[in-house]
């Protein structure tokens, strides 16, 4: 997962456009995980990118069919830095 900040390039500047703030296995001791053991954090720099890393990026379209079989659950939360 943390991998696709380096590999996700973008289709007109073929630059990477994914920045990966971070992420891995939950440590918690609150107890109000809800059965969420991993966390990850990417920022893009605005609604078209982040669009175009849903719907058509190839390699994060890869990564997710490849980690189908093996997830139980996933929960996606997208937010606006700083909007309550």
């Amino acid at each position: 997962m943390l991998a696709l900040g380096h590999k996700c390039t973008h289709p007109t500047t073929q630059s990477t456009y994914v920045t990966v703030l971070g992420g891995g296995r939950d440590n918690s001791p609150e107890g109000l995980q809800n059965g969420m053991t991993h966390t990850f954090i990417f920022q893009f720099e605005n609604e078209e990118d982040r669009k175009h890393y849903l719907e058509k990026d190839p390699v994060h379209l890869e990564f997710v069919a490849s980690i189908q079989d093996i997830l139980d659950t996933a929960q996606v939360v997208d937010f606006t830095p700083g909007v309550f």
